[in-house]
């Protein structure tokens, strides 16, 4: 592999931390323009459709998936696509985005966790390590006698376990053969669906009511659904999966920088401390273990 193709799968991951960093940002904006958390997840959802069907077609691809997927690739949609994003956007409203962004990545203790009871995985001093490290962080976060929000921590905190559920998910989803596009075609089709129907027996449907506020919407569902996706997707073909799971810890940095920046949004010592250990679990769970490395050799 030549450097200049080494350096450029380096951009695409740190690019697709970026993008998803800025995600409360641009959550926030739209919020403005009076669209709720659970029209935001259908617009991201739905607007993102019609690009990520052209992609896969003119990857050579068709638009079906087998008869036996569609329930699992159904469960999935609902618990990374709905779920997980209708917490943590709506977390935004009572919390720092920076802060609910770090929160949320607790889910590496929660894979870790979920792998050990059900899976039935082998646990590791490096990923016991990572656990701890992640747990320690997060409650860092909490200053007794602070103004910290303890609904929206709650909110935050709930995302990364149902996000944990969706990550252990999809690594024992038997249908790996299906095209990275066409599967994310499904799971926003299936997300597009169901919020819809949410938002409608709940009387939450909320567009946009300005040309500006749906080109917000539009950006943040393609920024998101395909661009940080591919952009991740093809940074991995290229430096590999642990390369690329350290790197998109760029995150929650980004969030908190950009709270910070924008929103004015304080950073105390504390939430450095437990920015700083957050991240460094998921750096620490990202690395290969020796063992598994020299079995696959």
């Amino acid at each position: 592999m030549t450097k200049s193709k080494l350096i450029r799968g380096y951009i695409f991951v740190i690019a697709s931390g970026l993008i998803f960093g800025f995600m409360p940002l641009m959550a926030k904006f739209i919020y403005a323009e009076n669209v709720n958390s659970l029209t935001l997840v259908f617009l991201r959802s739905a607007l993102a459709l019609p690009f990520l069907a052209a992609i896969a077609l003119l990857g050579g691809n068709k638009l079906t998936i087998p008869a036996a997927s569609v329930l699992p690739t159904g469960l999935i949609a609902i618990m990374g696509y709905c779920v997980t994003p209708v917490l943590l956007l709506s977390s935004y409203n009572f919390i720092p985005s920076g802060t609910a962004t770090v929160f949320h990545f607790i889910y590496p203790a929660v894979v870790i966790l979920s792998e050990i009871i059900f899976l039935r995985s082998k646990s590791s001093t490096l990923k016991i390590t990572s656990m701890i490290l992640c747990i320690v962080g997060i409650t860092l976060f909490y200053t007794p006698g602070s103004k910290l929000n303890l609904t929206g921590s709650l909110i935050a905190l709930l995302s990364g376990v149902t996000y944990g559920a969706y990550i252990v998910m999809l690594s024992v989803f038997r249908y790996k053969q299906i095209s990275g596009f066409v599967f994310s075609f499904y799971v926003s089709l299936i997300c597009a669906v169901v919020m819809f129907a949410v938002c409608v027996a709940t009387n939450q449907l909320m567009l946009p009511k300005s040309l500006f506020a749906w080109g917000l919407a539009l950006l943040f569902a393609v920024s998101l659904n395909v661009g940080a996706v591919v952009l991740f997707q093809q940074g991995t073909f290229i430096i590999g999966g642990a390369r690329a799971s350290i790197l998109s810890t760029v995150e929650p940095i980004t969030s908190v920088v950009a709270g910070a920046l924008v929103f004015s949004e304080k950073i105390s010592f504390l939430t450095a401390i437990g920015t700083v250990l957050v991240v460094a679990a998921s750096v620490l769970i990202a690395l290969p273990d020796k063992n598994v490395d020299k079995t696959d050799k």
